[in-house]
């Protein structure tokens, strides 16, 4: 059953006093997208609407394992962890069908950390569209691998010799599907229930993984809904015993997990494509050649937003259906930037650097940015990438950085994200980045075991 969306903080505290439930959860996605909250009391909560509430700023101040930076200037020892004001989104608030019809609410932090804040950094990018007079329309795509696994086991077999859900590869099988139909179906309902509407799901190559898309919306409800959905479909998982990841990469014999965004402008005073020009070929209007050019000029420079973990870096390879370089094309999907011509309703351009685990927040920001500096500055991108663009030769500077260190370092330097994403949120998010590499360089991989062991 639809239920209708939450249109106020009177609105929010009457449907929770109204459910059976005396606790809501209230949630904030951190840097890494990961979503950290806590119960808190319907009376707690109604206060919580209209005068936000304390929350410690630790989760801006620590890693995916709870590690706490030595390096960030927003919080720390030498601040002593305080608290720092959230604000509750009352539009964001959605029942979760498993916990008995518990509200969830969606909260941003406010005052010194919303300069650092996800939500509050692509909030702060789709102001500056509606100020050119453009309306953001987004939705997400991802690929996750299952596993008959639990966060115990995976651990005891230190993550080797893992059992995929179902063996082989049998993209697009109905039969999976059907095999599989309890947790698909788990999903289907799950992501109906709590407005993350999918417009299609299915099996792709691989043993266990899953591709779903998530229906276009608004660019900020689009980020709302695929970090909500990537939350849930983990949870779902564990719920059956199962094990869901959204790593870029998990396995060296398997292809790499994407989560692409799909994206178009409308103008906000009648709701026209900017994107469709019926009289051009394949409908591509002048200012969708523009933003083309400026996603493809300034990709490199954001390439951290959307490939922000170590491992990102094994999936930007040749061959594994992922971009190396700021390539664009008509309908080609060995480009960076696949422009979906249609019409003026469905066509789009689908922005395919990001992984599965880059936060969604984050990697929208970066895509739509870009985007909208190549319309301001009337950018024209290189000529359409025909055939395999691997092949392509692409001025140099369109290389994508092949590490997250590289990555992070022309993050840094971009003066274009210092003006977007300002200069509190660069620094942060790069000092975090640069806390992933050294974190990464203490340890020893098993590669580097096989290798060198006996050898060397």
């Amino acid at each position: 059953m639809t239920v209708a969306p939450i249109s106020d903080a009177r609105d929010a505290e009457a449907r929770v006093r109204a459910g059976a439930n005396e606790h809501v959860k209230i949630g904030v996605f951190d840097i890494d997208g990961l979503l950290r909250g806590k119960f808190m009391h319907r009376d707690k909560f109604a206060h919580a609407l209209n005068h936000g509430f304390g929350f410690c700023d630790v989760v801006l101040g620590w890693d995916l394992d709870d590690q706490l930076y030595d390096n960030t200037a927003m919080t720390g020892w030498d601040t002593g962890w305080p608290d720092a004001l959230v604000r509750v989104l009352p539009e964001t608030g959605r029942q979760i069908p498993f916990e008995d019809g518990r509200w969830l609410f969606l909260a941003e932090f406010t005052g010194d950390a919303e300069a650092v804040c996800p939500r509050g950094v692509l909030r702060r990018v789709l102001a500056r569209a509606d100020g050119m007079g453009y309306r953001v329309n987004a939705a997400f795509e991802y690929e996750f691998f299952v596993f008959v696994e639990t966060p115990h086991s995976v651990r005891d077999k230190n993550y080797r010799d893992l059992k995929p859900v179902a063996p082989g590869s049998t993209g697009y099988s109905l039969l999976r599907t059907g095999a599989l139909g309890d947790f698909y179906n788990d999903i289907l309902d799950t992501c109906s229930g709590m407005d993350i509407p999918l417009e299609s799901m299915h099996e792709e190559m691989g043993p266990g993984v899953i591709e779903a898309a998530i229906s276009v919306t608004d660019g900020l409800a689009a980020a709302d809904r695929a970090a909500l959905f990537k939350t849930m479909i983990k949870i779902l998982a564990q719920r059956r015993g199962l094990m869901a990841t959204f790593m870029a990469k998990w396995s060296s014999q398997q292809a790499g997990q994407s989560g692409h965004i799909h994206l178009s402008l409308t103008r906000k005073t009648d709701g026209v494509s900017v994107f469709h020009d019926p009289d051009t070929e394949d409908g591509i209007s002048a200012a969708v050649r523009h933003f083309i050019g400026g996603q493809q000029k300034l990709m490199p420079e954001m390439t951290a937003l959307a490939a922000p973990t170590v491992n990102s870096y094994s999936r930007l390879v040749p061959g594994q259906w992922a971009p190396t370089e700021a390539s664009w094309g008509i309908d080609n999907r060995t480009c960076a930037l696949r422009v979906i011509p249609g019409r003026a309703d469905s066509q789009r351009v689908e922005y395919r650097l990001p992984g599965s685990d880059a936060n969604p927040y984050l990697a929208l920001a970066a895509a739509i940015a870009s985007g909208l500096h190549g319309i301001e500055q009337e950018i024209s991108p290189t000529p359409p990438v025909t055939g395999n663009a691997s092949e392509a030769e692409l001025p140099r500077e369109l290389s994508l950085p092949r590490t997250l260190a590289d990555a992070a370092t022309a993050f840094s330097h971009s003066a274009i994200a210092r003006d977007w994403f300002g200069d509190t949120f660069v620094d942060h998010f790069a000092a975090t980045r640069d806390w992933e590499v050294r974190s990464f360089a203490k340890h020893v991989t098993d590669w580097e075991l096989a290798r060198y062991f006996e050898m060397i």
